[in-house]
């Protein structure tokens, strides 16, 4: 069992489960002249709630033993970026664990796999007695009282489903409290950020996936989607929507990120934009950096320079000129950013630990108190550090279930097929 923060933090914020709001309480007496320390305190009384670890396919991609989460001991050094003491030294009190699959390979069985990454996923779960999987707001924050780490999964990519409302369903009872509704390829019913648009946002069976997600009480996350089916996401949502691990695109001019605005719609809709560390998602050399790189492979590949050459090339220029790296202001930057445009209400981590080349100043998941740290140096209060760290991803998951808790009594389960609509 880990340390006993939260007795401390139930004393503080009483049972209204609002574990971001405590002006005038105790956890404003911290440590004179020490942010780290500070930060620390912050966090024993109001963890972090991660929206993005991969984990679970880090497992399932280890050399020595590929999806043997025995051979994958978290009680020791790993080679990623999670074990159980770096998420203590982290205080980590909640993960989103991502059950990735790729999205690029039609032929692979996206539901088999999809079905494996998820038993990955509940077997590391079952194995440490530090994590416990929850599927609700209250399991979560009951399970932190307890000095454990609230486990839930998040699905990264609607091709997981296969056209299949049935398929959603079935991921929902096996854990899954989110899902990306695409990856990095679009689908024949929803736009990808880095793909060929060819809808022009979500179809009306992108929109049905919505509401049938409304009503389960699944989050929809809008990482990895076009700026257009962002927007349709949010016409669509009844409920708060995420973006699980995403940053703002006014500061990193990259697809991946969140322009200005779709962060203005946030407070209407009490989404939740949890910003990631990806380096070139963060700072705007690295990515143009990126850009060149794939500019050159692209072009050698044009004038049909075989596969092996042209990795030995790109490798070499890696070598002999390392992409310029993200810093801890970076982060925190994006952070600001989304707290000023979307609302301090509104804003969330999304590391994507072991889905990434991690910053140096943040290099695993025992990194968040140096984050905060950096953030208290910036001027913020116990208040608004509560509010990142898990107090709005917590009540944006509760807004969602008491979502669904109307529209199950006013709807059934829809059985629409994708060829329903046009």
């Amino acid at each position: 069992m880990r340390r006993g923060w939260w007795p401390v933090l139930v004393a503080v914020v009483g049972v209204c489960g609002c574990s971001g709001e405590q002006a005038g309480s105790p956890v404003d007496a911290e440590p004179a002249g020490d942010p780290l320390a500070h930060a620390r305190a912050v966090l024993d009384r109001t963890p972090i709630f991660d929206g993005h670890n991969d984990l679970p396919w880090e497992i399932r991609a280890s050399e020595g033993a590929p999806m043997d989460v025995a051979a994958y001991d978290l009680n020791g050094p790993v080679p990623g970026h999670t074990n159980l003491e770096f998420l203590e030294a982290g205080g980590v009190g909640a993960q989103f664990w991502s059950v990735y699959i790729p999205g690029e390979y039609a032929d692979s069985g996206y539901a088999r796999m999809q079905l494996e990454q998820i038993d990955v996923a509940r077997r590391m779960i079952d194995r440490y007695p530090e994590l416990v999987l929850v599927g609700t707001a209250d399991e979560a924050e009951a399970a932190m009282t307890e000095g454990r780490i609230a486990s839930m999964l998040g699905v990264e990519g609607g091709h997981a489903i296969e056209n299949s409302l049935g398929a959603l369903r079935i991921y929902y009872d096996l854990g899954a409290r989110y899902m990306t509704l695409t990856h990095n390829v679009t689908l024949d019913w929803v736009d990808a950020a880095q793909d060929t648009a060819r809808h022009d946002g979500l179809t009306g069976f992108g929109e049905e996936v919505v509401r049938e997600m409304n009503r389960l009480g699944m989050l929809v996350d809008l990482s990895h989607v076009s700026p257009a089916t962002m927007s349709d996401a949010l016409n669509v949502s009844e409920a708060p929507v995420i973006f699980s691990h995403s940053s703002a695109r006014a500061l990193t001019d990259v697809p991946r990120n969140v322009p200005d605005s779709i962060l203005a719609r946030m407070a209407e809709n009490g989404g939740v934009v949890m910003v990631t560390f990806v380096q070139p998602f963060v700072n705007q050399d690295a990515a143009d950096y990126d850009d060149r790189l794939e500019a050159t492979a692209r072009a050698m590949r044009d004038e049909g320079t075989p596969d092996n050459e042209i990795r030995e090339a790109i490798n070499r220029i890696r070598r002999e000129n390392p992409r310029p790296t993200a810093s801890l202001d970076d982060i925190a930057d994006h952070i600001e950013h989304v707290r000023d445009v979307a609302g301090i209400d509104h804003v969330g981590i999304g590391s994507d630990y072991d889905g990434m080349n991690a910053p140096p100043d943040m290099p695993d998941v025992s990194s968040y108190p140096v984050l905060f740290a950096r953030l208290i140096e910036r001027s913020w209060t116990d208040d608004e550090l509560g509010k990142l760290a898990s107090g709005n991803i917590l009540r944006a998951l509760r807004d969602a279930e008491a979502v669904a808790v109307r529209l199950r009594g006013e709807r059934d389960p829809s059985t629409a097929v994708i060829t329903d609509f046009d």
